[in-house]
């Protein structure tokens, strides 16, 4: 049996667990998913410590990490993949020999998903609207896949600023600025796209974080939440006849990179995609 689960807030709808399960099915694999919401237990980020000492003492192999967690479970971690390290952020822990070790699968969950469906999209310069754990892991993938400059907005500019020094250390203080909020109209103006990482359209945070008026045509907007699949801001955009591309496919594809780190077996990540989109489909 390999026993895994997921831990954040508002997580009882996500599909991680039978995403999970069924691919494990496929292979033959018992596996269980449990979850663990951190504002049904009343779980803080100062729990972390002792969840992860108790899901180990309970025969975890591992745990899916999400929202608001993704930060603060990197100080409480042995290992970090380089790619981890490099974004401060970890969505991926597993249990190995007594070694608590963190991942990153958001990055190139993402990095595929766009590269899948948005292969095509200009990318001289986009915004990006969020510096949490996706928002690193987005960025990274985005400036990977070639976006010549990218400009992060956040409400806390201090994040912002810190998740902009790490990616210039790596792909050039050239190519990444950091902008206020207010700015945001200005930016968007001259932009080729822009993508939130926020959870601001998610179930239990309504609404859009970009004002429609700052939307056009020739600004394709990518939104990283599955649930709702058809987000406000999404909704938005196709009004204005803007291309658009939803958060379904990084969640599958980052959960078929999970599944090869919890299980040591190679995922069906178009399988997994698939089953993802039967469920969005049908409201699940």
């Amino acid at each position: 049996m390999v026993l895994i689960g997921l831990v954040g807030e508002g997580i009882q709808r996500s599909h991680a667990p039978l995403l999970h399960q069924a691919e494990a099915d496929r292979q033959g694999i018992r596996l269980h998913y449990t979850t663990i919401d951190s504002a049904e237990h009343g779980l803080a980020a100062g729990d972390l410590p002792q969840l992860l000492r108790w899901a180990r003492t309970l025969g975890y192999r591992g745990l899916n990490v999400t929202h608001p967690f993704k930060q603060d479970v990197v100080r409480h971690l042995d290992e970090l993949s380089r790619e981890a390290a490099v974004l401060g952020a970890v969505n991926t822990v597993v249990f190995d020999d007594g070694v608590t070790r963190g991942y990153n699968t958001d990055a190139p969950g993402f990095a595929r998903s766009f590269a899948s469906d948005f292969h095509d999209a200009r990318r001289d310069g986009v915004v990006q609207l969020g510096a949490g754990g996706a928002g690193s892991a987005v960025a990274h993938a985005l400036l990977s896949l070639g976006v010549r400059h990218l400009t992060i907005v956040d409400v806390e500019r201090a994040k912002a600023a810190r998740l902009a020094r790490a990616l210039a250390a790596e792909f050039g203080a050239d190519r990444v600025t950091v902008s206020a909020p207010d700015e945001l109209a200005a930016v968007l103006a001259r932009a080729d796209g822009v993508v939130n990482t926020t959870p601001i359209g998610m179930a239990h945070h309504p609404g859009s974080p970009v004002p429609e008026s700052q939307l056009r045509e020739d600004l394709w907007v990518a939104d990283i939440v599955y649930r709702p699949f058809d987000t406000a801001l999404l909704r938005a955009a196709r009004a204005v006849g803007a291309p658009t591309l939803h958060g379904g496919g990084m969640n599958a594809y980052q959960a078929a990179v999970a599944f090869e780190y919890f299980t040591g077996r190679p995922a069906d990540a178009d399988a997994m995609r698939a089953h993802s989109a039967e469920l969005l489909s049908s409201g699940r």
